[in-house]
């Protein structure tokens, strides 16, 4: 049996940047406040963390800091992917030297790889490795599925430990966990299907919301994993309103604004990415007033 890099609460990290330079300084604290406030796993460098943005030297340097910042209190999971199988591997090994406990790999992006260039992509990253690997799936961003069938072959190597799942099908997400082992884990990768997930025997969530909020996402992964079904339904709905708003623009966009509202330092974005805006700004404060989140005028 593999052993389940993380239960509960990951936290998607954002990235805060300062006059177009990642602000180490800031990314410190905002780690400090994901442990403080009971995150499971920290998750850096991914599509929240505006990799695709940032320099490859830009990257080894925020996933060491993390690595360093955390010292082993909670897994360090580095998102390496690429539509290059080469510039994939040659990530991985990157991360695993700088002391990553696992990887998150993206499916390959705008090349919409068959199942079976899937299969290849993925055993030719795993073979290159001894770190746990996180499939990542996200057909809105990528234009490509990974189907159950394929999971379940992928499932066979030992490094593939489990997938972070934003296809938003649940009928997809039952027939995985058919198919594949119990000890391939599935985490949500969408915030408003955690309980629904962890419901199916999922494991938890790799989150946006919790940049938010660490402690609530932490709590609602817990009480699912206790099967504590009605109360983690509650505070998933209660959690609705919050997430859409995180998400009334893409990714990163929203968060990083919600932070920099409550004060936080999440930093300026990264063309192409730019402030939303001003009704998705008011969409945000709205949902985080119903938090008290908000700083005092």
């Amino acid at each position: 049996m593999k052993e389940v890099l993380f239960t509960g609460s990951g936290v998607a990290i954002v990235t805060p940047f300062k006059d177009g330079t990642v602000n180490m300084p800031a990314f410190g604290r905002l780690i400090d406040r994901q442990l403080a406030e009971g995150t499971d796993a920290i998750i850096v460098c991914g599509t929240t963390g505006e990799a695709a943005t940032m320099t490859q030297s830009e990257r080894a340097e925020v996933i060491a800091c993390c690595v360093d910042r955390v010292a082993g209190r909670v897994p360090v999971i580095a998102g390496t992917g690429a539509n290059d199988t080469r510039v994939a591997c040659g990530n991985a090994l990157a991360a695993e030297r700088l002391g990553a406990d696992g990887l998150l790999i993206v499916t390959p992006y705008y090349n919409k790889a068959t199942q079976q260039g899937l299969l290849r992509h993925y055993k030719a990253i795993a073979d290159s490795v001894t770190t746990p690997i996180i499939l990542y799936n996200v057909p809105s961003r990528t234009g490509v599925n990974i189907l159950p069938e394929t999971y379940a072959e992928l499932a066979q190597h030992p490094n593939v430990v489990g997938v972070k799942e934003a296809c938003g099908d649940l009928s997809q997400v039952q027939k995985t966990r058919n198919l594949c082992p119990a000890d391939f884990a599935i985490w949500s990768g969408n915030d408003d299907e955690t309980a629904a997930i962890c419901m199916l025997g999922g494991s938890g969530v790799i989150s946006v919301a919790a940049n938010v909020l660490p402690a609530q996402m932490h709590e609602l992964t817990s009480l699912c994993l206790t099967n504590d079904f009605h109360a983690a339904g509650r505070l998933q709905l209660k959690l609705k309103p919050l997430c859409d708003a995180l998400f009334c623009e893409v990714n990163p966009i929203p968060v990083k604004t919600a932070l920099n509202l409550m004060g936080l330092e999440a930093g300026e974005l990264r063309l192409p990415l730019c402030p939303p805006a001003d009704a998705s700004v008011e969409k945000l404060k709205l949902a985080l007033s119903a938090w008290d989140l908000l700083p005092n005028p």
